[in-house]
């Protein structure tokens, strides 16, 4: 058996190290950096800067991944859709940070996925011919981002009887075979984020998780530890807000749009066996789809809306009725067995930030899908750097660009950014990957570090069984989450490091054994 490797030095998590780091950081001394928000973009920043040297404390009033990053598609995209609307350089640049993560950064988290376009009555021929053409395009960005073909294979037309194979649950009636595109895919996006922020860590940053931050200056921020009450001053030299569509709280002069994307939890076993996922057209859109994504862990998700959101913004979106009815229309239209709202077993709901550049608000502003997925950096009056926009994929080089920023404005002394070639915790080569003995869902999950999960099980056979019937999260992936990984509570555990808490019914039979975990190592209340 592969001998059990523990975690990078440094890249550990835990209650007892927040608290250290929390003590040292708040009225200590001044830090190069400091990072508010700890979402795939926050934590990026705090890599980068730590990467490059600087002192780095970065902080999040909940925990990481708590916002947007948790609520995405999981993907990992080419760009195919920035190309429709011409924004070549985003769609570039999408497709160049899509094979930093498959081929350099974290191969174990990103993986290829076959996605089918099934030609159904409701696609007309020139929709198809339209199709067709922008996954060739959608190629050629693979081949401009140098990309290699074993990682991303090419895309091709699908004969019906290959088009059911692919998607047996489709409707037969008039189908007229499909197209077959492929496109990045992550295990999981909180995991991505936690991964992130671990590869900080072992870099120096000071990863401080239920840290609010109150009130910013270009010198720092005035905190409030939310587990105490207790609050103080984190001084630095840079400030960055990373906070995504809260960041136009901290910092005036920014304005941001947010786009409810919403996504459904269905069971797998209602829609049968999907080797692939599926790209619905949403009737009446040009370039508008709705995703099927099968998850191999008994769970499909379906989505997504881009709907504008008014008002405050909540820490975590209700879905209203109206997402959950349109994604359900969208996917009947090529089932043959209906989904219906009682099979519904969850829903999410993420907010893009958006940046709303808009001359004047009201019935004239463009509707959130037209706004431009581009990430824009800006400066305040005071010097304070905050980045905005942007996507998951492109995460990396929103935080190098942002550091950028403040190190060229506060006159840091920092190299350039090498985090496009820097693996992150648990990132290997593919041979190096396939070679540990371990369950491939582990490797999938925790990469070089899956053997020392699997080892927790070995040790305590209770740690090795499920946490809950029909799921394959095991006691040894929550005690690992708890010991190395940063998780303070039973909400980070289930909702989080693990995705249990996607379906109310699953969290509430997992809750006992995430309470039981906690208690064994002592974490704070």
């Amino acid at each position: 058996m592969t001998p059990a490797t523990p975690p990078a030095p440094g890249s550990s998590l835990s209650a007892a190290r927040r608290s250290r780091e929390l003590t040292e950081t708040v009225g200590g001394p001044v830090v190069d950096l400091l990072v508010v928000g700890l979402g795939a973009t926050g934590a990026g920043v705090a890599l980068d800067a730590a990467a490059r040297g600087l002192s780095v404390a970065a902080v999040d009033a909940h925990d990481l991944a708590f916002g947007t990053s948790r609520f995405s598609s999981k993907l990992i995209h080419g760009g195919l859709r920035y190309l429709a609307s011409a924004q070549l350089d985003v769609a570039h640049e999408s497709a160049v940070e899509r094979g930093v993560l498959m081929e350099r950064t974290a191969p174990h988290l990103v993986r290829a996925q076959p996605f089918v376009l099934p030609l159904t009555p409701l696609v007309s021929r020139a929709q198809s011919t339209l199709a067709w053409a922008g996954f060739r395009a959608g190629d050629a960005l693979r081949l401009a981002a140098r990309t290699a073909r074993a990682t991303l294979p090419a895309p091709r037309r699908l004969s019906t009887v290959e088009t059911r194979h692919l998607a047996p649950a489709l409707r037969i009636q008039g189908l007229r075979g499909g197209l077959l595109s492929w496109d990045g895919r992550l295990t999981d996006d909180a995991r991505l984020v936690t991964a992130i922020a671990r590869t900080a860590a072992a870099r120096g940053a000071r990863i401080l998780t239920r840290v609010r931050a109150l009130e910013l200056t270009a010198s720092g921020a005035r905190v409030r530890d939310e587990l105490t009450g207790e609050e103080g001053e984190i001084r630095a030299r840079a400030v960055i807000n990373a906070s995504g569509v809260w960041a136009d709280g901290l910092v005036d002069g920014i304005r941001i749009r947010p786009s409810r994307g919403t996504h459904l939890v269905l069971r797998s076993d209602h829609l049968g066996p999907l080797p692939a996922g599926l790209h619905v057209p949403v009737p009446g859109e040009t370039n508008r789809f709705v995703l099927v994504l099968p998850q191999g862990d008994g769970r499909v998700y379906v989505g997504l809306t881009d709907e504008p959101v008014e008002g405050d913004v909540p820490d975590v979106p209700e879905v209203p009725e109206t997402d959950i009815g349109f994604l359900l229309d969208v996917l009947g239209s090529v089932l043959d067995l209906p989904v219906r709202r009682d099979d519904v077993v969850g829903a999410f709901a993420g907010l893009r930030p958006l940046l709303d550049t808009a001359p004047t608000a009201g019935s004239g502003a463009p509707r959130t899908s037209d706004i431009s997925r581009r990430h824009a950096v800006l400066t305040s009056s005071e010097g304070v750097t905050t980045v905005v926009g942007g996507k998951l994929t492109t995460y990396r080089r929103m935080a190098e660009d942002a550091v950028d920023a403040a190190v060229a404005t506060h006159r840091l002394a920092a190299g350039p950014s090498p985090t496009a070639s820097l693996p992150l915790v648990g990132a290997a080569s593919p041979n190096t990957l396939g070679s540990l003995r371990a369950p491939r869902r582990l490797v999938q999950r925790y990469g070089t570090e899956a053997p020392a999960v699997q080892a927790l099980g070995a040790e305590d056979p209770r740690l090795a069984e499920p946490v809950l019937a029909g799921h394959p999260v095991t006691g040894a992936e929550l005690l690992w989450a708890a010991r190395h990984e940063g998780a303070l509570d039973e909400a980070d555990l289930l909702d989080r490091r693990t995705r249990i808490g996607l379906v109310p019914a699953d969290r509430d039979a997992a809750l006992d054994v995430a309470r039981e975990v906690l208690g064994e190592v002592n974490l704070p209340a």
